[in-house]
This record gives structure tokens, C-alpha cells and sequence, in this order.
């Protein structure tokens, strides 16, 4: 009940289900251990290593032993998944794809908690303290869900820790016996014999709880002083000066930090062909969900990298556009989840397992998939819109219109009235774009600060536009905002700035270089960047006084001096020491041309795990057969060379004769004799002529090693018991002959055998246990006199 407070955070919500369940087989095992009984580390220690063996089965089987151990190889891949679960956590805004590391995180986190609530409310009989852990529990949902964990949440948790403390209430009054509960009630003097229930305490303790419960809901929405708690909105504002950012998800808070670092550390290097590296923004990710006080990511659906990425959005042909091929470096430190790419890419030639997300034109990791020490080329277009095609953009799709210009109403109304101010007297979209871009970079008296205190919050706007102090998350959240309230779609691109000229020709783009700026949707052209961010970046030629002229182009026109600009022989950098390397201090390798990755066909090791994967599976239908087949051929097998051999090889072959007509539907009667079983067999079997002489030859050579006092061997029986199986199949209809082949109804002795052995098992731990029991218990008074 305290886990469905974090459904807001993850979609689908299925994980709660699997965790539901597991956490069902965790607390039912401790259940069984407490009845054998175990003592109570035990107990725990039990529950604690199924739910190990449970997790194993359910995220790393396949590099777990046998399926379920966890190996060396099943362990790296937990943190694998860990790993890849702590970036998506930071890469995707809530709610999150339920992606395989965040669902180890969420199921194994409520699995772990669960364990811990069993052995302090059950276990350990103190149901109070096992209020903490539910406490973290459900403080975690409240906290990460941005006001998704709401009343309803808390009352779900509540009810359930109040539901705990009533049980064990009434567990522990009931051991009394009879018990005073104030006015008699029918039939008792408030305790009932019949069903050892007691009426007035727990009566009394529902009325604390719905109680408690009340006030705690009341107190929370009459006090607005509380707002940003455990229940409701979280988030609050910082204060002083600096006015404080605007909240954003992993990797944009990082972003403050990247550009406060005071080295510079090389994380890309690329080589291009375009003429002129000013607008080679290297973009990572777009956010284009606005809640007031936070740009996030929206959850969308990826695709395979196409050999052809589509022609980018809104993107008209009477633009010009050239066509570039860029090559990148990722430094080995440099572990980010999504390609930096020129924008819009065309083609990506990159190894390893990425995605493409359509909606923001982005290529993402998947399964744990980092740029660490990554070479990748992009084939990219330049687009060169004129200050009049963009001044002449029709009206965007109804669609994009809807999605891209939402702005909550909990927005301040100074961001409106503070946009529309500064674009009075503008005639279209674009005039007031570019009045927004200078006003921020130029006219409006900010100052770039990278130090200005992080905060949050639907406020974190008007602080900054009163304060006019911040960096480029400031701006381009602010002009983005700003711009959606004018009804000019926007969203935000967070990347890196172009970046300075290295030593071996190449561009070396650093830490110092992240950069986040506004992207604005013009029907005709596209998304379409922006500057707002003084003393950084550049502002786009189109957004000047003086805008170059240009016609249409076609894409696939590339830029000239191709071969001559892009050199790709590898170099390693003079200045890097071994033990730099060794720490993935020397930044990126010189960029090497990379080739789009053709349909080479599957490897071999691919081909002998899928045929192994499919024969396995063929195999397992076939099981009962097999073990059947084996059975039949050890029972039917040489005879031995001693007379007590030969005997025991006669009952062998009685015992295949009866679970050959047990397959065929003639259930085995072991309180009949020999010959009686026999006659039984012949007759439901509806035997004749040699299988029928067989059956009961069979069965007389049982008499004799049976009751005889010198049993006469026999010889034959296995060819008697080959004529009796050949005769029941010929009597069989051809469905009950193949499911007396296929699916051989004595094989349910392999169940019996193994029940046995684990009754075996589990008596003798018993056993062992109980008597290491009374050994301590008898030796417990003579412990206690010694110290005494």
C-alpha cells in the first residue's frame, strides 16, 4: 500500500504487480520458516536469500547459474542494471519508461523494504518501528514525484501501517484471554470465545486511526505554510539575490556544475566539413514538457536507428540547406546517455545498442549504452532560413500548436505581461522571437552568472526576471516560457556550444562548453535555434540586422572540400601521462570516420545460442518421453549373472508392464495380486492372443521369485514385455497412443520421487535442528548457575 504512492513515477505501473508478488513469496516464506519453527535470524536470513534467488530469476537469469544462483557474471549484470537505472532515472522526466534498471531499482527496493516491515512487525513482533522503513518508502515517491504523490497516496500508506498496528494490537490483547472492554455487548463482556475477537479496544483503536488520520489531512491543506511536505506539491523557492533556477532533471542540473568546474577537461573533439564551425551547436536532448517550475522530458516512443533518419519537422524545400559530415570523439570519462549531434542529423553511423526517438530527433542509450570513449560520424544539414521566410511562417498544425504552447496556470502572470511588453509593436511570431533574444541578450540589463544558487519552483521565473542574474538554463527557460505564452511553440535543447580549435585540427569541446538555449517551431522551417545567453554561444546569422540571402538547395548537396576537411589518421595527445590515461583523464582521441553499419548477417556465436536456445526449448515437451524411453531401457536390460539378479530383473519387468498400461490408461492397483493384475490388465486392455499370454507369463514369474522357496528363472520376459506394449498400442486409438508416447502418465513417479527426497530433507534439518535445540536448551540452566 506505501509502494502505490510511486505508480506516479513510473510508466506502465505493471512493475507494482511483479513486486506485489514477490514480496508475497518473501513474506510467505517467512511464514513457512516461522511454523517449523526457525529462529528469528534465521528466518530472515532465509527470507533475505529468496528474495536474492527471486530477483536473480527475474532480471539477470541468463547470466545466473542454473537461472537463479547468482554468480560472478549475475552480479557484474546487477551493476550493469543499478548503473543503467541511476542515469535513466536522471535522464527521463516522471513519468519515467519502466526501463529494465528502473525496475530492478523499484522492485528490489520494495522487495527489500517489504522484507524489512516482515521481520520487525512479524518476525520480531514490533509492528511500530516497522513504521520506518515505510516511512522511506513512501518520503521517496513524495519527494521524486513533483506533487504526483497526493492525498489519496498517503491515506493508502497510512491506512496500511494502521491496519499493522491494529493486528498486532489485537494479537496481543487476545492472549489475554478474556478482556474488559467497557459496555457489555451482545453475547460477552467485550471479548468473543467464539471467534477470540475483542470488540471495544479494537472498535476504539479504528476510531484513533480514522482519527489521526483526519487531522493529519486537515492540518496539512489548512496550513498553505506546509506546502512542499510529504503530501501534495513539492518543491519550494530559494531565496536571496540570485533568485535561483528553474527545476530540471539529470542531465540539466548538471549542467551548473559542468561550468563551475575550474578545468577545463576535454569530453568531445570533432572534424567537419562545413566551412564554418560557428553554429556547430552539438545538441544532446530536447525538453518539452512545462510544468510551471520545470522543463522535463516527455515519455516517448523510440524506434531502431533508420538507415535514413526523416526529413526533420516542418522543414520546407525552399529553405537552403547544405548538407555536412561531422566526426566524433567521446573522451572514455565522458559517459552521457544520449550522442551529441550537429542538428538536424540525417544519418548516424555509430556501434553499439542506441535508439532513435523521432518526436526530438535525439539517438539514445539503451540497456546501459554510454558515448564513453565512442567514435561516431553524422551526416547533418545546415539550414539557412531568411529573416522573411521566417517572418512569413504560416500558422504551425493544430497538433503542435496544442502540445508545444502549454503553459500551466499556475504560471505568474508577469511572465505573460512581462512578454508581451517586450514585444509590443512587433508584426509576426518571428519579430517577437528575436525581440525576446535581444532583449535577453542585450537590451534587458542581464548578467551572466554561473554561480547563482540553484532553487525551484513556478516562481523561479519572475525571480529571475526581477534579478536578472543567472546562465543559460535562466535564459532559456525563461525565453522559452515566455515565448509559449505568446502562442509561439517552444522547447528547450540542452548540448554543447561549438567549442575551440585544437592542436591536431580538430574542435575540442569541454565541460565549460555545456549549454542549454531555446528551440522555436516556424511552419516552413522547422525548429529553429535561438541565443538569449549574453557573452555565450552565437546568435544565428537569421536573427540579425543584416541576414544573408539564400535560395533553395538540396539537401543532398554537400559541402565543398569535403575529403580535405575531415582527415580521420588517429593520434595520441603528447601531453597525456599513462597513469592520465589509465584515470580517462586525456580527453578524446582524434575523430575517425565511421562507416554506417551494413546487414553483415548473424555472428556465429548468435546463430549457436539462438539453436540452442530453440533446441532447449524443443527438448523440454519431450522430457517425459525421454525419461520414459531410459526407464524402459534399465528395466528391460541384461538380466545379471546371479539367480538374485535374474529376480530382481522379473519384478523390474512386472513394474514396466504395469506403467506401460498405466500410460495407456489403466491405472495400477497395488492391492491386487499378481495374477489378479494381470487378468485386470488383459481385460481392460482388451488383450489377445500374445500380448495376452505375455501379460500372465509375466505375471507367474513374479509368483515364483515372489512366493516360491527356489524361484525357477525365466527367461524371455523382455521380449513379453515388448509384445504387451506393442499390443496396448495396437488397441489404443491414435490420440491415446501418441499421448501414451508423448506424455506418459507414469512419469508423475519423477514428482513423487522428488517430493520424497525433499520430505527426506526436510525431516532430517528438522530433526538436526530440534535436537541442536534441546542440546542448548538443557545446557542453558548449567550456563546460567556458572555465571550466576
Amino acid at each position: 500500500m506505501a509502494a502505490a504512492a510511486m505508480t506516479p513515477l513510473v510508466d506502465p505501473w505493471t512493475w507494482l504487480l511483479q513486486a506485489a508478488f514477490l514480496s508475497a513469496v518473501v513474506s510467505g516464506a517467512g511464514a513457512a520458516a516461522r511454523r517449523v519453527p526457525l529462529a528469528r535470524s534465521l528466518t530472515v536470513a532465509a527470507q533475505a536469500v529468496l528474495a536474492v534467488l527471486m530477483l536473480t530469476l527475474v532480471f539477470v537469469r541468463e547470466d545466473a547459474v542454473l537461472g537463479l544462483i547468482p554468480g560472478p557474471d549475475a552480479v557484474a549484470r546487477f551493476g550493469e542494471l543499478l548503473a543503467a537505472g541511476g542515469q535513466d532515472v536522471g535522464r527521463y522526466a516522471i513519468p519515467a519508461p519502466a526501463t529494465d534498471g528502473i525496475k530492478l531499482m523499484l522492485v528490489g527496493g520494495v522487495v527489500l523494504i517489504g522484507l524489512a516491515v516482515d521481520a520487525l512487525a512479524v518476525t520480531y513482533r514490533s509492528a511500530a518501528p516497522a513504521g520506518l522503513p515505510l516511512l522511506a518508502l513512501f518520503s521517496v515517491a513524495a519527494g521524486l514525484s513533483g506533487g504526483g504523490a497526493g492525498w489519496w497516496w498517503f491515506l493508502l500508506a497510512a491506512s496500511g501501517y494502521l491496519v499493522l498496528l491494529l493486528a498486532e494490537s489485537r494479537d496481543r490483547l487476545s492472549q489475554w484471554g478474556r478482556v474488559f472492554g467497557g459496555a457489555r455487548p451482545r453475547g460477552g463482556a467485550g471479548f468473543d470465545p467464539e471467534e477470540g475477537t475483542t470488540h471495544a479496544p479494537t472498535r476504539t483503536g479504528r476510531r484513533i486511526g480514522a482519527a489521526a488520520l483526519g487531522v493529519a489531512l486537515v492540518v496539512h491543506w489548512s496550513l498553505p505554510a506546509l506546502d512542499g511536505g510529504l503530501i501534495g506539491q513539492g518543491g519550494g523557492a530559494g531565496t536571496g539575490p540570485g533568485g535561483g533556477t528553474i527545476n530540471a532533471v539529470n542531465p540539466v542540473v548538471t549542467l551548473q556544475d559542468s561550468l563551475n568546474q575550474p578545468k577545463n577537461r576535454e569530453w568531445l573533439k570533432y572534424k567537419t566539413n562545413a566551412k564554418a564551425t560557428g553554429d556547430m551547436y552539438l545538441r544532446i536532448m530536447a525538453l518539452d514538457r512545462f510544468d510551471g517550475g520545470a522543463w522535463k522530458f516527455s515519455v516517448r516512443k523510440i524506434t531502431d536507428i533508420p538507415d535514413e533518419l526523416p526529413r526533420p519537422e516542418g522543414l520546407g524545400s525552399a529553405v537552403a540547406t547544405t548538407e555536412i559530415r561531422t566526426n566524433i570523439s567521446a573522451a572514455g570519462a565522458y559517459k552521457q546517455g544520449w550522442l551529441p549531434m550537429p542538428y538536424p542529423a540525417s544519418k548516424v553511423a555509430v556501434d553499439g545498442r542506441w535508439r532513435f526517438d523521432p518526436a526530438r530527433r535525439t539517438i539514445v542509450g539503451d540497456r546501459g549504452q554510454t558515448t564513453g570513449g565512442l567514435q561516431y560520424s553524422v551526416t547533418s544539414l545546415q539550414v539557412r532560413p531568411t529573416a522573411q521566410q521566417l517572418a512569413e511562417a504560416p500558422k504551425a498544425p493544430a497538433s503542435l500548436l496544442e502540445e508545444y504552447t502549454k503553459v500551466p496556470g499556475t504560471l505568474p502572470a508577469d511572465v505573460r505581461s512581462t512578454a508581451l511588453q517586450v514585444t509590443r509593436g512587433a508584426a509576426n511570431d518571428y519579430e517577437r522571437a528575436v525581440a525576446l533574444q535581444e532583449w535577453f541578450a542585450s537590451d534587458g540589463g542581464f548578467s551572466y552568472d554561473t554561480q547563482v544558487d540553484s532553487g525551484g519552483g513556478v516562481q523561479a521565473i519572475s525571480r529571475f526576471l526581477k534579478n536578472k542574474e543567472g546562465f543559460c538554463i535562466h535564459f532559456s527557460f525563461s525565453m522559452a516560457a515566455m515565448a509559449r505564452t505568446l502562442g509561439i511553440p517552444a522547447r528547450v535543447a540542452v548540448g554543447f556550444t561549438p567549442g575551440s580549435p585544437a592542436a591536431d585540427g580538430a574542435m575540442s569541446v569541454g565541460n565549460q562548453d555545456a549549454h542549454a538555449w531555446p528551440e522555436l517551431y516556424f511552419e516552413g522551417v522547422g525548429w529553429t535555434r535561438f541565443e538569449p545567453t549574453p557573452t555565450r554561444g552565437n546568435a544565428p546569422d537569421y536573427t540579425r540586422a543584416a541576414t544573408p540571402s539564400g535560395g533553395p538547395s538540396s539537401p543532398a548537396e554537400p559541402e565543398a572540400a569535403a575529403s580535405q576537411e575531415v582527415p580521420v589518421a588517429p593520434s595520441r595527445s603528447p601531453g597525456c601521462s599513462p597513469q592520465e590515461r589509465r584515470l580517462g583523464e586525456c580527453g578524446a582521441t582524434p575523430p575517425q570516420d565511421v562507416s554506417a553499419a551494413g546487414d553483415e548477417g548473424p555472428t556465429l556465436g548468435s546463430v549457436l545460442m539462438w539453436t540452442g536456445g530453440i533446441a532447449a526449448l524443443a527438448v523440454v515437451p519431450l522430457l517425459p518421453m525421454l525419461w520414459r524411453t531410459r526407464l524402459r531401457r534399465t528395466r528391460l536390460g541384461s538380466g545379471g549373472r546371479t539367480a538374485e539378479d535374474a529376480a530382481a530383473r522379473t519384478l523390474l519387468v512386472w513394474e514396466e508392464i504395469a506403467d506401460t498400461a498405466w500410460d495407456h490408461g489403466i491405472e495400477p492397483d497395488e492391492s491386487l495380486s499378481p495374477r489378479k493384475a494381470a487378468a485386470r490388465i488383459v481385460r481392460l486392455g482388451r488383450l489377445e492372443g500374445a500380448p495376452a499370454d505375455s501379460v500372465h507369463r509375466v505375471a507367474r514369474a513374479v509368483e515364483q521369485v515372489l512366493y516360491a522357496p527356489r524361484p525357477a528363472p525365466d527367461t524371455g520376459l523382455a521380449e513379453d514385455a515388448g509384445r504387451v506394449r506393442a499390443g496396448l498400442g495396437e488397441r489404443a486409438g491414435r490420440v491415446e497412443g501418441l499421448r501414451a508416447l508423448l506424455l506418459p502418465r507414469s512419469a508423475v513417479r519423477v514428482v513423487w520421487a522428488c517430493s520424497e527426497r525433499w520430505s527426506t530433507v526436510a525431516d532430517r534439518v528438522t530433526a538436526a535442528y530440534r535436537r541442536l535445540l534441546d542440546h542448548a536448551t538443557a545446557r542453558l540452566p548449567r550456563l546460567l548457575r556458572h555465571r550466576g
